[in-house]
């Protein structure tokens, strides 16, 4: 159930921080409003996953799907480029959150 959590969290936080982009700096209210309501319930349920789901692996799988999530958003909805460097980087970030769910929990 942990995981279900964490994958919720991860949504979650992406749809606030989708709504953040609209938002437009918070000039627009109802993006505003979303963006908080989103991030609450991000924070509820990753708290939540952290019942069952060490916090180190919790952790790197919601930072690292989150930022490989938001840049497959930019880059679909809002147009937003990728440099090489940056997938690179986004690249690493996968890797380490791969070796963090399989070698990272010890008991």
């Amino acid at each position: 159930m942990g995981y279900i959590y964490l994958a919720l969290a991860i949504v979650l936080e992406l749809c606030g921080t989708t709504c953040m982009k609209l938002s437009n700096g918070f000039d627009h209210k109802i993006f505003a409003a979303s963006t908080l309501s989103f991030y609450g319930l991000c924070f509820y349920f990753f708290a939540l996953s952290l019942k069952s789901v060490q916090l180190n692996i919790a952790y790197a799988t919601w930072g690292g799907l989150g930022v490989v999530l938001a840049a497959a958003v930019a880059k679909i909805f809002f147009n937003e480029s990728i440099s090489t460097p940056g997938l690179i980087g986004i690249t690493l970030i996968v890797i380490g959150v791969v070796l963090c769910n399989f070698f990272g929990a010890t008991k």
